[in-house]
């Protein structure tokens, strides 16, 4: 006879509830495929107005309710590489048909290809600056990267500054910058940067030899890239805070994991890899696995963050949501609004290696929550955004600091405070 025992017992109400129930599980990631189907690959999100798009091996998705439901659009049977949204027009890149556009949230799609021809139709990234379009390619023969400047009605090659057979995978804007990722083998892998809306490119990523490029995304001058060397086959991320012109691989807690997509949200950065999803909050430095909810880990393909959600498209998993303040630490524990602003003095402390750090704002506030070594050296930005009125907690991992003294520097509106805290190893 097989005995239930009450944890099985609520196992199973605790998983039925959180596949009933998605908005209540806010501590991992659930499934959301409803109308999708399970075994979906999604390589790409897109995001208009209440509208979320999901790009697969098989067309377009849309769903208007934070992907509780999703919808086919017209464009199928495609494989979709890319999305981009530019005003009320959606495009979608296809490995083999070129470029679609919508003027209708999906409804309908337009092949809007003038320009491109042959290979040129095995199109990849996509990217908007301004009302400027780049499209790369990742055809047999690498055709480099293509532009428009009225809306997709016409293509042209601008490739000044590639080599030959440069496959782009990954395209990137940051502010007056087009950043791309590049691969095709030995020499043709690396970053080229653009600083004039891709007239002339210049290769940046020279003291990283025999590189490809599989996924890239900058951030003002902070620029990650994730590679793989061509010559050996090891995945490599490296980081650079001044727009390509240094490097340095931050691969560190990854592992032998390839990173295929990346996101940003204020100081966290999210890591997407062939095997599941990791955060940073220190650039690289160390990275922490948030793969909790995953039925088998999957391979991540793409991101989204929008209100109040990280949504992540994975190869053969479809759509998987999870809370935005949840996943990166920080979180409203739901007491009373507090009457004055205050810091709280960590706890643990001393501690070894992660301690939480509580703070209470009266009203709505632009927040800052900076932690600072001995010699004031700025060691990791825990908040940096406007926080609603309310009781918020955020964890401090030390793991790879060195024990001593660190201060955590806390602002919010016209009050301040600075709490001592001890890292003992």
């Amino acid at each position: 006879m097989k005995i239930i025992t009450f944890g099985m017992l609520f196992a199973v109400v605790f998983i039925s509830n959180c596949t009933l129930n998605a908005d209540k599980c806010y501590g991992q990631w659930v499934q959301m495929s409803n109308g999708m189907g399970n075994t979906q690959s999604v390589n790409v999100f897109a995001v208009s107005g209440n509208n979320l798009f999901a790009g697969t091996n098989n067309g377009v998705y849309v769903s208007t309710n934070n992907a509780a439901n999703w919808t086919f659009t017209g464009l199928e049977s495609l494989q979709v590489r890319s999305l981009a949204v530019s005003g009320t027009n959606i495009f979608a890149s296809t490995f083999g048909s070129g470029i679609f556009l919508s003027t209708n949230n999906g409804a309908n799609w337009t092949a809007v290809n003038n320009g491109l021809t042959g290979y040129d139709l095995y199109m990849g990234p996509l990217a908007v600056s301004g009302n400027i379009l780049f499209a790369g390619n990742v055809g047999p023969l690498g055709n480099g990267i293509f532009r428009s400047t009225n809306s997709g009605e016409y293509w042209t090659n601008v490739t000044n500054g590639f080599t030959n057979s440069h496959h782009v995978n990954a395209i990137s804007v940051s502010g007056t910058n087009v950043f791309a990722g590049t691969g095709g083998g030995m020499e043709y892998g690396g970053v080229l940067l653009s600083a004039n809306n891709g007239i002339n490119w210049t290769i940046v990523s020279s003291a990283i030899p025999q590189m490809d490029v599989w996924s890239l995304i900058a951030d003002g001058a902070n620029v990650y890239a994730g590679c793989q060397y061509t010559s050996i086959g090891t995945p490599a991320v490296f980081f650079s805070s001044n727009s390509g012109a240094n490097w340095i691989n931050m691969q560190n807690d990854l592992g032998n994991r390839r990173v295929t997509a990346f996101a940003i949200n204020g100081n966290n950065v999210f890591a997407g890899t062939d095997s599941g999803v990791y955060i940073t909050t220190n650039n690289g430095l160390n990275w922490i696995n948030k793969n909790q909810g995953f039925n088998t880990i999957p391979s991540i393909g793409a991101f989204l963050i929008t209100n109040n959600y990280i949504f992540t498209g994975t190869y053969g998993t479809s759509v998987w949501r999870r809370s935005l303040s949840e996943i990166i630490g920080v979180m409203n524990n739901g007491k009373e609004i507090p009457t004055v602003f205050s810091l709280n003095q960590n706890y643990p402390n001393p501690f070894n290696p992660s301690t939480l750090i509580t703070y209470d704002l009266p009203e709505s506030s632009f927040v800052k929550l900076i932690i600072y070594n001995e010699l004031g050296q700025q060691v990791a930005v825990m908040v940096k955004e406007k926080k609603s009125a309310g009781t918020y907690e955020v964890t401090f991992n030390g793991a790879l600091y060195p024990s001593g003294v660190y201060f955590c520097k806390f602002s919010a509106g016209d009050f301040a405070d600075v709490k001592r805290m001890l890292l003992v190893k």
